[in-house]
């Protein structure tokens, strides 16, 4: 199923799925990409990667779909 950023309408990755339901709502199912994910939480995108990183380092489920 292909989901879409609800703020710019962007088409997700998975990546960007998973970090938006570990830092926000494991239980959403509308989205923000990594941008506006990053405006949201008024952060630099790059601080959005890392964490993507740290959780897959973890052994996160939600980052292996």
């Amino acid at each position: 199923m292909i989901s879409y950023c609800k703020q710019c309408k962007k088409e997700l990755l998975p990546d960007e799925i998973a970090i938006y339901k570990r830092m926000v709502n494991r239980g959403a199912t509308s989205f923000l990409c990594i941008r506006c994910m990053a405006d949201y939480f008024q952060v630099d995108e790059r601080l959005v990667y890392e964490k993507i990183e740290h959780f897959k380092r973890q052994g996160c489920t939600l980052f292996f779909n």
